[in-house]
C-alpha cells in the first residue's frame, strides 16, 4: 500500500483535534486586557497542547518521509497513535478549567506518555515492516530522545499529585526537547 492515505488521514484527524481546541476558547467578557485573566489558564492550556500537536504533526511527517510502503500493522499503530492523540482536548479542557489540578496535571500526562509509547510502537513497527536495513533503523538506532521523555513524563505525573505546577514543567522540558524536527531522519535522507 502507498502511504499517501494514512498521511492525509492523520493530518485530518490532527487538524481536527487542534480545532476542537481552539473552539473550547470563549472570547472574553469586556474589552480591557483584565478581561483576559479568567480565560488565563484556559488559554495557556490550549498554547501548550497547540504546541504537543504541532511538535507530534511534524514529526510524523518526518517519520513518513523515510517510509516506502505501509502494511496493515502500520494502520493500526497509527490509528493507536491518533487515539492518544485525540484525547488531549479532552485533557487540555479540563487542566484549563481547574487551574492546572493535581488530577487533571496527571492525566494530561498520562495522554503525553501514552501518545509517546505509541509513537516509539509505531516506530518499531515501520522498521519491522520495512527491515533492519531499512532507512528509518539506520536514521533512528539512538532513541535518546524517546527514552529521556518517558522519563520526565513519568516524573512529571509522579509530581503531579504534590506540585502541578512543576509537573507541567517536566512536560514543557520534552516539548522543548522535541520542539526541533527529528533530524536524524533529515540526516538518513539527505545521505541517500
Amino acid at each position: 500500500m502507498t502511504k499517501g492515505r494514512l498521511e492525509a488521514f492523520s493530518d485530518g484527524v490532527l487538524a481536527i483535534i487542534i480545532t476542537i481546541m481552539v473552539l473550547e476558547l470563549k472570547v472574553p467578557e469586556g474589552s480591557s486586557w483584565a478581561s483576559l485573566k479568567p480565560i488565563l489558564p484556559k488559554l495557556l492550556a490550549y498554547i501548550f497542547s497547540f504546541i504537543y500537536v504541532g511538535i507530534y504533526w511534524n514529526n510524523h511527517h518526518h517519520l513518513f518521509q523515510a517510509v516506502k510502503k505501509v502494511n496493515g500493522s502500520i494502520l493500526w499503530a497509527n490509528l493507536h497513535l491518533l487515539f492518544w492523540l485525540s484525547l488531549m482536548p479532552i485533557a487540555t479542557e479540563w487542566i484549563g478549567t481547574t487551574n492546572f489540578a493535581k488530577n487533571p496535571v496527571a492525566t494530561y500526562g498520562i495522554g503525553l506518555i501514552m501518545s509517546a509509547i505509541a509513537y516509539t510502537i509505531l516506530e518499531n513497527v515501520i522498521i519491522r515492516c520495512e527491515g533492519e536495513n531499512s532507512q528509518l533503523k539506520e536514521a533512528i538506532h539512538s532513541k535518546f530522545k524517546e527514552y529521556i521523555s518517558i522519563i520526565f513524563y513519568v516524573l512529571g505525573i509522579a509530581t503531579s499529585f504534590f506540585y502541578p505546577y512543576i509537573a507541567i514543567g517536566f512536560y514543557y522540558i520534552v516539548a522543548l526537547i522535541w520542539l526541533i524536527p527529528d533530524r536524524r531522519i533529515e540526516k538518513s535522507l539527505k545521505e541517500n
